[in-house]
């Protein structure tokens, strides 16, 4: 079984805990975080979406960020984050 969560246009401090929270509510499973709609994203929605790919990672469980907006893509490099995995077997990078 997967889950899959749309993640809202807007990343930013206020959206930080809900999206914790809703990430952990499937962990276990592979996930796939839906990044078309986003507008921005911020420093600490990206650190729980890095926080996720570690934890999926040590689980040994598939994460994947696709679709992802070009605001997305252009924002996640912006802040250095290592590359986005748009694998469509969804093997987390």
């Amino acid at each position: 079984m997967s889950a899959a969560i749309s993640l809202p246009a807007v990343l930013d401090l206020r959206a930080a805990e809900p999206l914790k929270a809703q990430i952990l509510a499937v962990r276990g499973q592979p996930l796939t975080l839906d990044a078309a709609s986003v507008e921005r994203l911020g420093g600490l929605c990206l650190q729980v979406l890095l926080s996720a790919r570690q934890t999926w990672a040590g689980d040994g469980q598939a994460l994947e960020i696709a679709p992802a907006s070009d605001a997305f893509t252009i924002q996640w490099a912006a802040f250095g984050a290592p590359a986005l995995d748009t694998d469509p077997q969804g093997h987390a990078a």
